[in-house]
C-alpha cells in the first residue's frame, strides 16, 4: 500500500480506481495517511485490527466515503468534527480506540448514516441532541464510555433502529418510556446503568426482537408476559435486578436457547417447562428464592440452579440439587489452579479445577469447594473452549505453574467452600494477563476490566491487570481478610461491561482469575496426643542438634568478628563504628513501623540512638570477606565527602553477613514523595522553595563532580534520591554506593546501575559512563520539579512519550508556560521558564552538548545567560532511519509533503 501510494504521480490515472481498501489485521503502525483524500472514487475504507496512532486526518473530510471502520486501533484526541462533512457515509465504527472528549455535535450532519458504533473509548459529557437527525439510523452502540446523564429521549427519531448496544456507557436510568417506538429492534442491550431504577420497561411492540438483554438496570416488579411474544427470541439476559414473582411461561418461544435470570428476587416453584427442556438450552436460574420443593429430581449440567432456593442453611452443592454434602470436619485451607491441573508449590498442594463450565453451570467439583458459571460470550458461536484461558508465550515469573491457565466468565463467576471453620481467614488472589500481548499488534488493545467480591462485599472495582502487574504474562497478586461465620466462603467475580470485547477478537473480555488461595488466620485445633509427644519429641532433638552447631559456629564466628572489629576500627574512620546490636535496638528490632523506604540498594529504617539522635539505617546485601573490607575502605572515603547537599553519613556496620550505613534522618523524607507522593505526603512547595532545592541539588553534584577529593559520579540521579530535611534543603543520598554495588572486578563502565526515565541515552544504550551522565538526571529533576509532574507518568495524548519528550516539542513551539506548574501562579514565569531550558540543556541527547553542572549552577542563579539548545543531528538521523522501518504511514504523509513541495517548485 505505501508503495502504491508514492507511485501514484507515476501510474497515470490508474488510482483513481480505487473504490475499496480493505487492509485489515495486518498489524499496521503509524498514522492514517492524508494521501487517501486524493482517490476521488474511494468508498470504502477498512483499518480494522491494526496498531494506528494519532487521529483521522482533516484531508478525509472532503472524500465521499461510504464505510468507514477503524475499529480496534490506538487512535486517540477528540472525535474530530469535521467527520461531520462525509456526509456521504452509511457505516462509521470507532470501536476501541482511545478517542476521549465529547461526540461531536457535527456528526448530527450524517443524515445518511446507517451504523454508527463508538463503543470501547474514553468519551465524556452527554449525547448532543444533533444525533436526532440520524432518521436512518439502524445500529447505534456506544457501551463502555464515560458519559454522563441520564439515557437521552432520542428514541423518537430513531424509529428505524434495529440494533441498540448501551452497556456500562456511563449513562443513568431509568430506560425513558419512549424505548416503546423501536417497534423495528431485534436486538436492544443495556446494562449497568447508574442512577434511578424503574420498572420494565414497555417492549411489546418489539415481536421481532432476537436478543434481549436488560442487566444490572435497577429493575423491579414482575418479569412482563409479553416478552413470551417475541417469538424470534434467541437470547434473553435479565440478570442482577430486583425483579420479583414467578418465571412466566415461556414454552412457546422455540428459538430461545439461552435464558439468565440470575441474582433476582424470583419466587414460586420452578416452572415444569424450564424442568423439562433438553441440555441444549442453558437456563440460569442462581441466586433466587425458589421453593424447594419445586426442585427437579435430577439435575442437567445446563441449568444452573445455585443457591436458589428459599429457607436454606447452606448451599445446594449436590448432584441432585437439593442435596448438600455434610460437612464430616472442619477445614482450615483451600488452594484452587482455577483452569489448570493439580500442582505443588514448596508445601502447597493447589486443586486442580479443569472443567469446562459453560454459560449456565454449576460445577461441584469436591465435596468442599466448586464454582458457578454464569453467561455466555455475545457475538461469537458460544463454546466451551471459551471459558479456560491456555497463556501463549513462555512465562518467566515464579510459580509459573499457577499462571499457564486461568479461569474465564463472560459475566459472573462464583467459587465457593464450604465447611470451613467458623472465623477469620486470608484470602489470595493470583491473576495474569495471558491473553493481550504486549507488542505494537493488535493483540495489545484489549483493556479487561472486572470487579471482584469476597463475601459479596466488594473488593475490587474495575480491576484491571495488566495495569495492576504493569504489563503481561506477569504475575499480580492481590489480599484480603474475609470472615466465614456460616462455614461458607464465596468468592465471586464480576464482569460490568466496562473495557473492550473487541481486541484481539470478539468475545475477549469477562473476569480472568489464575489461582486461589485460602489459609484460616487461626490455628486448628488439635487433640491428638500422640501427634503432640512425637511433634515434642522432634523439637526436642532439633533443638540439640542447633545447640551443638551453634556452639562450633559461635567458636568459628566470634573469633572472626573479633578481627574484623578489630580491622575496621584500625582504618581510623571519620564516622563512628555501630555494633548490630546498636542497629537492632535503635531501629526497634527493624519494626516495619519504623521502615521509611525501600530503595535500589536496601531498605532504610528510621531509628534513634541512646542519646537522643535520629538516624536513618540502609540495610545492605552482604557481600564476601573481600567484599566487606572493600566496603568498609570505599565507606571511609565517602564519608569524609561534606557538603551542605549531601546526606551526612555518621557511620557503618559489618558484622557477619550484616552491613548497614547510617546516615542522618531527613524529615521530610524525599524530593518525590514531596512532589507526587499521596495527598497526605505531598507538600505544597511554592516557587522560592522549588528554586531553592534545584539549585541546591546542582551545587551537590557540582561538588562530586568538580570539588571533593574523590571525583564520583552518582548514575542514579532521581526524585527518590534526593532528600529533603526540616528547613526542606536538598541533600543527595546514595552517593558513591552504584561503585559499591559492583560486582568484584567489573569496571565502572560495563555495568548500568539507573532508573529507566532518568537515565542518559548514552548510558542505558551502550553502558558509557562519564559525569554527563548526571547532568542528563539533573536535567529530568529539574524538569519534573518545575512542572511538578512525574517524567514516565505524564503523557498528555499519545504523541509524547513522557514529560520530556513533551518538554522538547513545546521548547521547539515557543510555548513552555504550558508546563509550568499552575500551583505556582505566574509571578515567576521568567525563572521558571529559565530552569526549564536549563533542564533541557541538560537533557541534550548528545553528552558533549551538555554543560558542567558548575556552569548550571550559574545559569539557574542567573550569573550567566542560559545558552541555546542544540541538538545533534546524528541522533535525530538515527530515529529518522528507524521511523522508516517501523512506522510506513508516517513516511506516507513525509513523502506527500516532499511531493507537494516539489510540485509547488
Amino acid at each position: 500500500m505505501v508503495n502504491l501510494l508514492l507511485s501514484q504521480r507515476n501510474v497515470g490515472f490508474f488510482h483513481l480506481l480505487f473504490i475499496h481498501i480493505f487492509l485489515k489485521g495486518q498489524d499496521l503502525d503509524g498514522v492514517l495517511p492524508p494521501s487517501l483524500a486524493k482517490l476521488p472514487y474511494l468508498k470504502t475504507i477498512d483499518l480494522t485490527r491494526n496498531y494506528l496512532t494519532g487521529t483521522i486526518p482533516p484531508e478525509w473530510a472532503s472524500t465521499r466515503l461510504k464505510f468507514l471502520s477503524i475499529t480496534v486501533n490506538k487512535l486517540s484526541g477528540p472525535i474530530p468534527s469535521y467527520l461531520g462533512n462525509i456526509t456521504t457515509l452509511v457505516y462509521m465504527s470507532i470501536e476501541n480506540n482511545l478517542f476521549s472528549g465529547i461526540v461531536p455535535p457535527e456528526l448530527g450532519s450524517l443524515v445518511n448514516l446507517e451504523n454508527l458504533i463508538l463503543g470501547a473509548n474514553n468519551l465524556t459529557g452527554e449525547l448532543p441532541k444533533s444525533l436526532t437527525n440520524l432518521t436512518k439510523l439502524m445500529e447505534l452502540r456506544i457501551s463502555s464510555n464515560n458519559f454522563t446523564g441520564r439515557i437521552p429521549d432520542f428514541f423518537q427519531s430513531w424509529k428505524q433502529l434495529q440494533k441498540l448496544e448501551i452497556q456500562a456507557s456511563g449513562l443513568e436510568g431509568p430506560i425513558p418510556s419512549s424505548i416503546s417506538v423501536l417497534s423495528s429492534l431485534t436486538e436492544l442491550r443495556i446494562s449497568d446503568l447508574l442512577g434511578e431504577g424503574s420498572e420494565f420497561p414497555s417492549l411489546s411492540n418489539m415481536t421481532g426482537m432476537k436478543r434481549l438483554m436488560l442487566r444490572s438496570c435497577n429493575l423491579s416488579g414482575p418479569i412482563p408476559a409479553f416478552i413470551s411474544e417475541m417469538t424470534q427470541l434467541q437470547i434473553l439476559d435479565l440478570s442482577f435486578n430486583r425483579l420479583e414473582g414467578k418465571v412466566p411461561d415461556f414454552e412457546g418461544l422455540a428459538y430461545l436457547q439461552n435464558m439468565f435470570l440470575t441474582s433476582n428476587l424470583l419466587t414460586g416453584p420452578i416452572p415444569d417447562w424450564i424442568k423439562s427442556r433438553d441440555s441444549s438450552y442453558q437456563i440460569d436460574l442462581s441466586y433466587s428464592n425458589f421453593s424447594e420443593s419445586s426442585a427437579p429430581p435430577t439435575c442437567r449440567e445446563t441449568l444452573n440452579l445455585f443457591d436458589s432456593f428459599s429457607g436454606q442453611d447452606n448451599l445446594t452443592l449436590g448432584g441432585e440439587c437439593l442435596r448438600t454434602y455434610p460437612c464430616s470436619k472442619d477445614r482450615y485451607s483451600l488452594h484452587i489452579n482455577c483452569g489448570g491441573s493439580a500442582t505443588t508449590i514448596g508445601n502447597i498442594e493447589y486443586e486442580g479445577d479443569q472443567n469446562q463450565a459453560g454459560p449456565a453451570k454449576f460445577v461441584p467439583n469436591t465435596a468442599s469447594w466448586g464454582f458457578s458459571s454464569s453467561g455466555n460470550f455475545w457475538d461469537v458461536n458460544s463454546n466451551s473452549d471459551q471459558y479456560i484461558a491456555n497463556n501463549v508465550s513462555i512465562l518467566r515469573m515464579n510459580n509459573s505453574e499457577l499462571f499457564t491457565s486461568a479461569r474465564l466468565s463472560p459475566l459472573s463467576l462464583t467459587y465457593y467452600a464450604q465447611c470451613l471453620a467458623n472465623g477469620n481467614y486470608t484470602v489470595k488472589l493470583y491473576f495474569a494477563e495471558i491473553v493481550f500481548r504486549d507488542n505494537k499488534s493488535f493483540y495489545s488493545l484489549g483493556r479487561r476490566m472486572f470487579d471482584v467480591y469476597i463475601q459479596e462485599k466488594l473488593e475490587l472495582k474495575d480491576f484491571d491487570i495488566e495495569n495492576a502487574a504493569q504489563g503481561v504474562d506477569k504475575a499480580v497478586v492481590r489480599e484480603f481478610k474475609a470472615i466465614v461465620s456460616n462455614k461458607v466462603l464465596q468468592i465471586r467475580f464480576h464482569w460490568a461491561g466496562k473495557g473492550t470485547t473487541a481486541a484481539p477478537e470478539r468475545g475477549t473480555y469477562g473476569p480472568l482469575i489464575s489461582a486461589i488461595s485460602v489459609e484460616s488466620d487461626f490455628s486448628p485445633p488439635n487433640d491428638d496426643k500422640k501427634i503432640f509427644i512425637i511433634v515434642g519429641a522432634v523439637v526436642s532433638a532439633i533443638l540439640v542438634i542447633f545447640m551443638i552447631l551453634g556452639f562450633l559456629m559461635w567458636k568459628i564466628y566470634i573469633g572472626g568478628r573479633i578481627s574484623r572489629e578489630k580491622e575496621l576500627r584500625g582504618l581510623d574512620l571519620q564516622t563512628g563504628f555501630f555494633t548490630y546490636r546498636q542497629i537492632k535496638a535503635a531501629t526497634d528490632n527493624f519494626d516495619a513501623a519504623n521502615k521509611i523506604g525501600e530503595g535500589g540498594f536496601g531498605s532504610v529504617y528510621k531509628g534513634i540512638l541512646l542519646d537522643g539522635t535520629i538516624i536513618a539505617v540502609k540495610k545492605l546485601s552482604s557481600k564476601s570477606n573481600q567484599g566487606n573490607r572493600e566496603f568498609v575502605n570505599e565507606i571511609g572515603m565517602i564519608s569524609a565527602l561534606q557538603h551542605p547537599n549531601l546526606v551526612r553519613l555518621y557511620g557503618c556496620c559489618v558484622e557477619g553477613n550484616q552491613l548497614f550505613l547510617v546516615y542522618e534522618y531527613m524529615e521530610n523524607n524525599s524530593l518525590a514523595r514531596a512532589l507526587f507522593g499521596p495527598d497526605e505526603y505531598r507538600l505544597e512547595l511554592d516557587w522560592a522553595t522549588r528554586q531553592k532545592i534545584c539549585i541546591g541539588i546542582a551545587r551537590g553534584l557540582a561538588f562530586l563532580h568538580e570539588e571533593s577529593t574523590l571525583r564520583i559520579v552518582h548514575r542514579d540521579i532521581k526524585t527518590t534520591s534526593v532528600l529533603l530535611d526540616t528547613d526542606l534543603n536538598p541533600k543527595i543520598s546514595d552517593f558513591g554506593l552504584a561503585k559499591l554495588d559492583e560486582e568484584e572486578n567489573t569496571h565502572i563502565s560495563t555495568r548500568v546501575a539507573g532508573t529507566i526515565g532518568y537515565m542518559a541515552p548514552e548510558y542505558a544504550l551502550w553502558g558509557y559512563l562519564t559525569y554527563k551522565a548526571d547532568v542528563y538526571s539533573f536535567g529530568v529533576v529539574a524538569l519534573e520539579i518545575v512542572v511538578g509532574k512525574n517524567n514516565m507518568k505524564y503523557r498528555p495524548n499519545e504523541n509524547y512519550v513522557c514529560l520530556l519528550d513533551s518538554a522538547f516539542v513545546l521548547n521547539q513551539k515557543g510555548n513552555l508556560m504550558e508546563l509550568v506548574d499552575s500551583k505556582l501562579g505566574s509571578k515567576f514565569n521568567e525563572e521558571a521558564v529559565r530552569m526549564i531550558k536549563v533542564a533541557l540543556l541538560c537533557a541534550n541527547s548528545s553528552p558533549a552538548l551538555r554543560p558542567t553542572m558548575s556552569a548550571v549552577v550559574n545559569m539557574l542563579e542567573g550569573r550567566t545567560v542560559v545558552h541555546e539548545l542544540i541538538t545533534d543531528p546524528s541522533i535525530y538521523g538515527e530515529e529518522l532511519r528507524f521511523k522508516a522501518l517501523t512506522h510506513p504511514f508516517d513516511m506516507v504523509n513525509e513523502a506527500d509533503s516532499l511531493i507537494q513541495s516539489l510540485d509547488s517548485t
